[in-house]
């Protein structure tokens, strides 16, 4: 295909009095092509394409799967084409179906995404909105059972206003202690919360809440709302801030920061967007501003008793990590993996087996401090345990010699058939003493 500037050329240059070959060596161009756009049979800026009746009798078929399936992917289309006589290429395939129109608009899916919502009234104080992030490809360093690390996000339907915790799992107990730190940072409770229809908080296949969580939003004197199947507009405004926190916060996050690190990186993000500007009942307004309106009742007095449960693997040294610090177990569960069990609230953690035997049992540090705590029996009994099973000797040097002993000349004459090498065994102590016997008798 030639340019409108090419075919200006070519058009100059035959009015020259050149050659098509003259010209075709000039502007490195096929003779052919030359000759075409000479003699009009194509047009500059157009690629000629190929006759289109070879795909007519195949429109019924395509007309019909894309009916049946308007998600059907061209690939997959192309191969049952094939074996029904289609000899064009996946772009030829797709090119005619874009240009004929063939594939429908499927009306479940635009009845999601393009159907006309209304504008939800949020008076202050009223919502409080929960989601889920999942979030890929966590820094190394985390002690996460996945490689995936999930983020709670809680968003204030009136002002707008959000905070966010990082989480290793989306468990139940791992919800509620989300939760509990989200209500924190927020600054309080409001009338109801919403939710999607997730596992952990309905039961499945009803709109009944599950007992652990009906015990949880009763003790914060809260009620609770699920958006209905396929209707997560409802939650717009959580929505919009899980899409800001994975694009504007996880996307460049630095790899050598420890979980604490990262959670206080997330907190300073969300409160930097207080300031954004929103649409409020007086104007243009901020966050910030309508949150002041927000009417908030105050926290319980005491945390709802929930136990976060997870796994951990013990170092060779007898230690795991927890929450940013290092706690020793006894030392027979050294490379072994145990189960972590802490009290939402409370100050020790316990460490048991996997079959649940609590062995050890730790005052909880500060969070991130980077400190390691032993038990005064356990770096007793490690000690012990490495001195028993340190090898006796210093150990061999790479090029030390070392040749056959008795006991291998011995096998090597029996193997042979010959008689066993004569071996004298000095008795040390009694030469010793016939030795001071002549020193003394001279």
């Amino acid at each position: 295909m030639l340019s409108e500037e090419d075919d200006v050329d070519i058009h100059a240059l035959k009015r020259q009095g050149m050659t098509i070959s003259e010209i075709a060596r000039r502007t490195d161009h096929d003779r052919k092509t030359i000759r075409a756009y000479l003699a009009r049979q194509a047009a500059p800026g157009q690629r000629k394409r190929a006759t289109s009746d070879l795909f007519d009798k195949f429109i019924a078929y395509v007309t019909a799967r894309l009916t049946e399936d308007p998600h059907l992917w061209a690939v997959t289309l192309l191969d049952e084409l094939r074996p029904l006589g289609f000899t064009g290429s996946y772009p030829t395939l797709t090119r005619q179906v874009r240009d004929r129109g063939l594939r429908p608009t499927c009306t479940a899916c635009a009845h999601v995404t393009k159907r006309p919502n209304a504008i939800i009234e949020h008076p202050p104080g009223e919502e409080t909105q929960f989601d889920w992030v999942e979030l890929p490809d966590a820094p190394i360093g985390w002690v996460f059972p996945t490689k995936r690390a999930y983020v709670l996000v809680g968003s204030l339907a009136h002002s707008g206003v959000w905070r966010a915790v990082i989480s290793p799992s989306m468990d139940q107990p791992h919800l509620l202690a989300a939760m509990t730190v989200l209500l924190g940072l927020l600054g309080g409770v409001t009338k109801t919360w919403r939710f999607d229809r997730m596992s952990t908080v309905l039961k499945a296949g009803t709109s009944d809440l599950t007992p652990m969580f009906a015990a949880f939003s009763k003790h914060h004197a809260v009620s609770v709302v699920a958006c209905r199947p396929r209707s997560g507009n409802r939650k717009g405004v959580v929505e919009k801030n899980n899409h800001t926190a994975a694009q504007r916060w996880w996307r460049n996050l630095a790899d050598e920061l420890t979980p604490e690190q990262a959670q206080h990186s997330l907190t300073t993000f969300a409160s930097s967007q207080d300031g954004r500007r929103r649409e409020g009942r007086d104007g243009s307004t901020t966050a910030a501003v309508m949150f002041a309106a927000e009417r908030l009742a105050p926290l319980p007095p005491t945390l709802f008793p929930v136990v976060v449960t997870e796994e951990r693997t013990a170092t060779r040294q007898a230690l795991i990590d927890w929450r940013g610090n290092r706690y020793s177990v006894p030392p027979e569960l050294a490379a072994t993996k145990v189960v972590v069990y802490q009290r939402l609230g409370a100050a020790t953690i316990d460490i048991a087996t996997i079959s649940g035997i609590v062995l050890a049992r730790h005052q909880i540090a500060e969070p991130g401090l980077g400190v390691t705590i032993r038990d005064s029996g356990h770096v007793t009994a490690l000690e012990a345990i490495a001195l028993a099973s340190a090898p006796p000797g210093r150990p061999h040097r790479k090029k030390e010699r070392i040749p056959p002993g008795t006991g291998a000349r011995t096998a090597a004459a029996e193997l042979a058939g010959t008689p066993a090498p004569i071996t004298t065994v000095i008795n040390l102590a009694a030469y010793e003493q016939a030795a001071k016997n002549r020193n003394t008798l001279q």
